[in-house]
């Protein structure tokens, strides 16, 4: 399955950007980024509001039925920071290695990585993922995933193919 039949929303998490108080550079630059994976059809700026929030992710993947959902905010510690609350509320399972690749690269760089609750996971067949606001580190975390989430995205739209990497036989 080619990476061009993907659809993808880039949902930013933010009171002020909701408001209008600030640009969405994270939001536009994912959106940028993801471009080779397929076509963003939802793109969206709303506050930190848990309801909000997982109203939104269940629209996006139930009844838009998007293959991969970004949100670019509110991963942190401070008590607007509800955005893994609102996405675990919604998620039919998580997908840990997929969070847990993305802290363990960003802790090369800073040991501030360890505060990250971003969490990746499923809700019906879409593939939703929480990014940091920054764009430093949204890029930076996004980049950790690129690579991967062709295949787990074609696994999700029911591609039936072996997850071997190889075709060769294992030699012990």
């Amino acid at each position: 399955m080619g990476c061009e039949g993907f659809t993808i929303g880039v949902l930013t998490l933010s009171d002020k950007g909701a408001r209008g108080e600030r640009e969405d550079v994270s939001g536009n630059l994912i959106s940028e980024m993801v471009r080779p994976l397929g076509l963003v059809a939802r793109y969206q700026v709303i506050p930190d509001d848990i309801a909000t929030i997982e109203l939104t992710l269940c629209r996006w993947a139930d009844e838009v039925g998007l293959d991969l959902i970004l949100t670019t905010g509110g991963t942190g510690l401070t008590p607007r920071d509800v955005t893994p609350q609102a996405t675990a509320r919604v998620l039919d399972y998580e997908i840990p290695g997929m969070a847990e690749a993305m802290r363990a690269a960003s802790l090369l760089k800073t040991p501030h990585a360890m505060l990250s609750r971003a969490l990746v996971g499923v809700r019906a067949k879409s593939l939703i993922v929480n990014l940091p606001g920054s764009p430093k580190a949204a890029r930076e975390n996004l980049e950790v995933l690129m690579d991967a989430l062709p295949h787990a995205l074609a696994k999700l739209k029911g591609d039936p193919s072996d997850c071997a990497i190889s075709d060769e036989p294992v030699k012990l």
